[in-house]
């Protein structure tokens, strides 16, 4: 039980999960359901690709301070460079936005309320647990943070 769960605590996890079942759901129940035309399939492509290079840039930044992105691991640095001037969560934005991007890629029309139900999800099982840690760690430095920069966008 403890390899399940150790396993499903990563985000990688539940975004491959979501886009399991909007894959699913576009081939399978799709009703005749789509977006109207190529407008999606480029726009998602566009999504999924702002996505990765989100991660990349949250990525890079990780590595230029000698810190882990994984979470629930102890962060040895404080990152407020890069991308992170930007938003606090880089890589849970990217993923939102390759799911997002998937979804109209796939014509997966009945699968749109799945981005928010992520959002919550990764809020609410990551990325709460994280600023608590950032709040302990960094205290005034993450107060003064916060207030500069926004949670997603």
């Amino acid at each position: 039980m403890n390899f399940i769960k150790r396993n499903i605590e990563f985000p990688p996890v539940w975004l491959v999960a979501f886009l399991a079942i909007a894959w699913y759901q576009a081939r399978n129940f799709s009703y005749g359901l789509n977006f109207g035309g190529e407008w999606a399939s480029m726009l998602g492509g566009l999504l999924v690709g702002g996505g990765l290079l989100l991660m990349l840039l949250a990525v890079m930044e990780f590595q230029k301070h000698k810190t882990t992105f994984v979470p629930r691991r102890e962060s040895t640095s404080f990152i407020q460079s890069g991308i992170f001037k930007r938003t606090r969560n880089p890589i849970y934005v990217g993923d939102a936005m390759v799911l997002l991007g998937m979804i109209l890629y796939w014509d997966a029309v009945l699968s749109l309320p799945l981005v928010p139900i992520f959002v919550w999800i990764i809020e609410k099982r990551f990325i709460m647990g994280e600023e608590k840690h950032l709040r302990r760690t960094y205290r005034a430095q993450y107060a003064s943070y916060e207030n500069k920069v926004r949670r997603w966008v």
